[in-house]
């Protein structure tokens, strides 16, 4: 059994920063695909951002270059740093996991575990 456990979200203002943090109590954390994902008001759950197992890493094109995942193994934490925010990245962001192929890596459906999600809340 996979536990994801998420940190961090908040209220900013646009232009601000927020960090996101997942916990993860897995076996082996670097066989892993890990995602980040969204969901807004009304709207489905959506990809973020995801770093695959053979260390791809992908975003969506609309937090390219302002979103960046990162990994620490050995503290099995997968993490988002969110700069420039703005009021539509206003959502819950929940991490995943799966230990399966990495072509769906940044496909919700390529995900078997999920975290609680967290508010992000970004104010104009």
């Amino acid at each position: 059994q996979v536990t994801l456990i998420p940190s961090g979200g908040g209220l900013v203002q646009a232009g601000g920063s927020l960090s996101l943090s997942c916990a993860a109590s897995v076996g082996t954390f670097s066989t892993y695909n890990l995602g980040w994902f969204r969901q807004a008001p009304g709207k489905e759950r959506a990809f973020v951002a995801a770093i695959s197992r053979n260390h791809g890493i992908n975003y969506a094109e609309s937090v390219e270059g302002r979103f960046t995942i990162s990994t620490d193994n050995a503290k099995k934490t997968v993490y988002l740093q969110m700069n420039s925010l703005i009021p539509e990245d206003t959502a819950v962001y929940y991490c995943a996991a799966d230990a399966g192929s990495v072509y769906l890596y940044s496909d919700r459906r390529g995900y078997m575990y999920w975290g609680q999600g967290t508010q992000v809340t970004v104010s104009s």
